[in-house]
């Protein structure tokens, strides 16, 4: 079985948590604490939540946890969409990290589906 490093989706889910942290730089004052942490405990759930499922011992657990992530990366989008809809965020700041997200949701999309077929 493959480390959870290993996983391509737990890769970009990584990548994802360092794009949005360096967008989290561009929100007001007033939102460093409230939208700030929101989205940072989001977008760092979902790649955490790969590797716990991973490591534990059934393909039932893993879709679980993939299912937390899944939600998580949904959430954040919410979220995101919200700070640009508030004007935080600009168009060529928000559209990478967004797509970012949507292509994390599809894959775990996938292994959800294909883990749900086995079981």
């Amino acid at each position: 079985m493959q480390s959870f490093k290993e996983l391509i989706v737990w890769q970009k889910a990584m990548s994802l948590v360092e794009e949005v942290y360096k967008l989290m730089s561009f929100l007001p004052a007033n939102e460093k604490y409230a939208l700030s942490d929101q989205i940072r405990r989001a977008v760092v759930s979902i790649p955490s939540n790969i590797a716990e499922g991973r490591g534990r011992n059934s393909e039932r657990e893993f879709a679980y946890f993939l299912n937390i992530a899944n939600g998580s990366a949904y959430e954040l989008q919410t979220q995101l969409i919200i700070c640009q809809r508030l004007g935080y965020i600009k168009e060529e700041h928000f559209t990478p990290s967004f797509q970012l997200c949507d292509e994390v949701c599809k894959m775990l999309n996938v292994m959800i589906n294909k883990l749900k077929a086995k079981g």
